[in-house]
């Protein structure tokens, strides 16, 4: 499955590349050469493009830390869905002023500052505790090179952009098979980095309590052992019908132990497939004009209810 990747890739530069500088550079018409539709795109045949997907989605299951592959292979099978998702963006009137704005996310474009004076509780404060906490920075995420046309990569850009804060709205944390990694400050403006999480080949019941409750506005912080990944990708996979969303939600849980298993399949992928539904189009919300809207509120006006688990570890405030 490598090599046949590898041949795919021959003709194109590198996937992988400081993905930073291009958050500054909004996904619109570009003139770096001929046939290229907004900066980084790589014009492909649909026979490329199997290829691609083909190799992708093989090395994204063997390693789902491979954010590269993953995001190779939403780009390369998404373009349907990614058709449904703008068109809903175009309907509303928020999710239409972001197409036009087209704003990004990244250490750029982000005031940390601003971030961490926000009242606890707040959309912006969980934010940064998110990023902080599971030691990820929004300028992890690759750009878009494979999809052909120019409104439709921004649609894809911005899911991966938004992918975080899905997180903080869901109070998952991003592990997948192992222990979330332990907080470390960031202070005002000081980097974030992303640190690949521990595997181990199984977890206990994720449903035990943290040794202290959280603030009286903030949202409670999942248990270390809980397949927060895996979550999120459900709710994803019903928001976006992205194939690569529907890959990652049902190949992610093949390598959990049978007693987390059972809670997944039990009580956290129901709540996370009823919750995707009930919600509207995530996508379609301004998060950067919400920074100070409190969390709570936010998870209320989108219908968003506390994961099961968590119910039963912390009671609602």
């Amino acid at each position: 499955m490598a090599t046949l990747l590898r041949r795919a890739l021959r003709p194109f530069p590198p996937l992988q590349g400081p993905p930073g500088p291009a958050a500054d550079v909004p996904l619109r018409t570009a003139s770096r050469g001929a046939g290229l539709l907004y900066p980084e795109h790589i014009p492909t045949s649909p026979l490329q493009k199997a290829l691609l997907a083909a190799g992708s989605a093989g090395m994204a299951l063997y390693n789902p830390y491979r954010h590269d592959m993953v995001a190779v292979l939403g780009e390369t099978t998404g373009r349907r869905a990614l058709k449904v998702l703008r068109d809903q963006m175009r309907r509303d009137p928020e999710g239409s002023q972001i197409l036009q704005e087209r704003p990004r996310i990244s250490l750029s474009t982000l005031d940390l500052g601003k971030l961490q004076s926000l009242p606890e509780g707040s959309l912006g404060r969980e934010y940064l505790r998110f990023l902080d906490v599971n030691r990820v920075s929004p300028d992890t995420r690759a750009p878009t090179r494979f999809v052909d046309d120019e409104e439709l990569a921004y649609v894809i850009q911005r899911y991966r952009e938004v992918h975080d804060m899905l997180h903080t709205l869901l109070g998952m944390p991003t592990n997948i098979l192992g222990r979330s990694p332990a907080r470390v400050g960031t202070g005002h403006g000081r980097a974030l980095v992303e640190v690949r999480e521990e595997q181990t080949p199984s977890c206990a019941l994720p449903c035990t309590p943290l040794a202290s409750p959280p603030g009286p506005c903030s949202l409670p912080t999942p248990p270390p052992c809980l397949p927060g990944e895996i979550v999120v990708k459900w709710f994803e996979a019903v928001q976006t019908g992205l194939p690569m969303c529907i890959l990652g939600a049902l190949f992610g849980p093949i390598r959990l132990s049978a007693k987390s298993l059972q809670v997944l399949v039990s009580e956290l992928i129901p709540w996370a497939v009823q919750n995707g539904r009930r919600a509207p189009c995530v996508l379609n919300l301004y998060y950067e004009r919400r920074w100070e809207q409190p969390l709570r509120a936010l998870r209320e006006e989108l219908g968003i209810t506390d994961p099961p688990c968590m119910s039963r570890a912390w009671p609602r405030p």
